[in-house]
């Protein structure tokens, strides 16, 4: 029997996808003169074809179809990440110089969305049939047999990084690949070997990329203050740099969250979603709930994201299959992760990452990926033994 509490926290969320895909579009209806259903409808069909292909994989049986899916979106994705920036401009129109979407028709597909999912899979996958049962070795050892997994990464790095420009993703793919290290059974001396080199690379990718730099320069001037009141040294606050605006996104999503108080200002009565803060029903959902559904309504979101995780890692924790193992503990990181930059990013506490909130921003992308990640989840559910 697949887990039901995961399943039933799963359709909450995208529930509320649909109410607040309808209500937070409304300046964007106006805007581009569409039809008042147009984003509901889109993101209607996005949920009901994600919640079919999820209850459709979790009714198969994991020893037959688990690896067969996870295998396939790794490489079909894989390959797609690296053909679509040779691919046309009528398929892949570049935004910012940033090849992101495929375009079908009236249907845009994210490659990167599925890739995390399959990436989630080759890992656990690999790790399981290579270390997981390894004895201790040395560092050297250690290394050439990690190489091939830090190849894919680093590639995927300069793909999505460097290519795409969305350094958001890369952060969460790493912290995922991180975290499973430890799970796999790497050393600690590994572990943190890799961890400098990944810090290392994230500050390159920072500094040689302007538009990067120019980002982290708007993020510190709205929490230099508060940081840099807590030491008080003179050479420290040298560090401060002069603001001449205050970055238009942030300073509306706080105060969008400010304006929603405890309890709100009730559904579809949010003010900070007419002009005030674009894409607010995608990348700034938060923001958009805690304005109309107030503190309770984030709240509640939140505990429901960590009651996902949790069912997901308590699959984890009894399962005995170490491939269904990892891959559990991994889907539950990559919703963390994602979760934690989103809301981090919207209030102000970290640069913002354009990253979705899982089951709740509006787009088919990553809908359908996450509810492939939970529908191979509830596969794998079934596989827990009930004493």
């Amino acid at each position: 029997m697949i887990d039901k509490p995961l399943l039933a926290g799963v359709i909450i969320l995208l529930t509320l996808s649909l109410l607040m895909s309808y209500s937070l579009s409304t300046y964007t209806v106006l805007f581009f003169h569409y039809d008042d259903l147009h984003f509901f409808i889109r993101q209607s069909l996005s949920v009901f074809i994600a919640f079919i292909i999820m209850v459709l994989l979790s009714k198969l049986d994991p020893d037959v179809w688990f690896s067969r899916i996870g295998l396939t979106l790794f490489i079909v994705f894989f390959i797609l990440l690296i053909a679509m920036q040779m691919f046309p401009p009528s398929l892949v129109k570049a935004v910012g110089g940033a090849k992101r979407w495929i375009h079908l028709g009236s249907v845009s597909l994210a490659p990167v969305e599925f890739f995390k999912v399959g990436f989630i899979f080759f890992l656990s996958w690999s790790f399981s049939r290579k270390l997981l049962h390894k004895n201790r070795v040395g560092l050297n050892e250690e290394v050439r047999a990690y190489s091939p997994y830090l190849f894919v990464f680093l590639v995927s790095v300069v793909i999505i990084a460097i290519f795409q420009k969305d350094l958001g993703q890369v952060v969460v793919l790493g912290a995922t690949l991180m975290i499973l290290l430890l799970f796999a059974g790497s050393s600690l001396k590994f572990f943190f070997t890799m961890l400098s080199g990944v810090i290392v690379s994230f500050i390159g990718l920072i500094v040689f990329a302007p538009h990067r730099v120019a980002r982290i320069k708007s993020w510190w001037g709205t929490v230099q203050d508060s940081i840099l009141s807590l030491f008080p040294f003179e050479s420290i606050q040298n560090l401060r740099i002069e603001v001449t605006k205050a970055p238009y996104q942030i300073t509306n999503s706080l105060n969008a969250i400010h304006n929603g108080g405890i309890w709100g200002r009730g559904l579809g009565n949010g003010q900070f979603k007419l002009g005030y803060l674009s894409e607010v029903h995608t990348d700034f959902i938060l923001a958009g709930i805690t304005e109309e559904l107030g503190f309770v309504g984030l709240s509640f979101v939140t505990a429901t994201i960590l009651f996902i995780v949790f069912r997901i890692f308590k699959i984890a924790s009894k399962v005995r299959n170490p491939i269904y193992y990892l891959f559990c503990i991994g889907v539950g990181l990559l919703i963390s992760f994602s979760f934690i930059l989103n809301s981090y990013g919207i209030s102000g506490i970290t640069p913002i990452k354009g990253i979705a909130v899982p089951f709740l921003s509006y787009g088919g992308s990553h809908i359908l990926a996450s509810c492939i990640a939970i529908g191979m989840v509830l596969m794998i559910s079934k596989k827990v033994p009930h004493n």
